[in-house]
């Protein structure tokens, strides 16, 4: 037996809040949204997270067409990120997005300095996440409330101009016998750990 996703068909008299989607009531919302969610429109749906959102950022390098950052958006949209920020190339691969793209806010930079630009005009601190020399843990590190996690290509990891840019870089702790660990992991990890410190106290 297959279990369809979702819900079918709003059963009864239909509700009038105009969040609902009249096609959704009428043939079932089989989107990958949360129950509160179902039978909402997109705009919607966007309207409410807006109203909630986390004031922390997430960027990525995107300088050699990185596979991740559909990963990365996805658990930015799952932790109720402000933004995310692609900082290099525009186009990037949405399958790992599983269409939470259309939900999660994404700002592109064309430049290393374009985009620090812009940290410094909404007053946000870059914070760097990768395992260079000088980094420090981020289990125990206060991330700032207003920032930018900020995360470099898979493999090279952040550049020589992003590290620049950064207030300050961290790194995950690892205990096993490979130099890193997957970017959206670490990306997520890192969200997490904003979450813990500072969603809903």
């Amino acid at each position: 037996m297959t279990h369809e996703p979702g819900v079918g068909p709003w059963p009864g008299e239909w509700p009038a809040d105009p969040a609902y989607d009249p096609e959704l009531l009428r043939d079932g919302d089989r989107r990958n949204v949360v129950d509160r969610y179902r039978y909402w429109r997109m705009d919607a749906i966007v309207a409410d997270l807006d109203a909630q959102r986390h004031p922390f950022h997430v960027a990525i390098e995107n300088w050699q067409h990185d596979f991740n950052i559909g990963s990365i958006v996805r658990t930015a949209n799952a932790f109720l990120a402000s933004e995310v920020h692609v900082v290099g190339r525009r186009r990037w691969n949405r399958r790992g997005a599983m269409v939470t793209d259309r939900y999660q806010h994404v700002r592109h930079h064309d430049s290393v300095a374009a985009f620090a630009t812009w940290a410094d005009e909404q007053a946000l601190g870059v914070v760097g996440i990768d395992n260079v020399e000088g980094s420090r843990p981020i289990e125990g590190a206060e991330l700032a409330r207003d920032c930018i996690l900020v995360f470099g290509q898979e493999g090279p990891g952040l550049s020589e101009d992003m590290l620049a840019a950064c207030r300050t870089t961290l790194a995950i702790t690892q205990y096993g016998s490979t130099r890193s660990i997957n970017v959206g992991a670490a990306a997520a990890i890192a969200m997490h750990t904003w979450i813990l410190q500072h969603a809903r106290r």
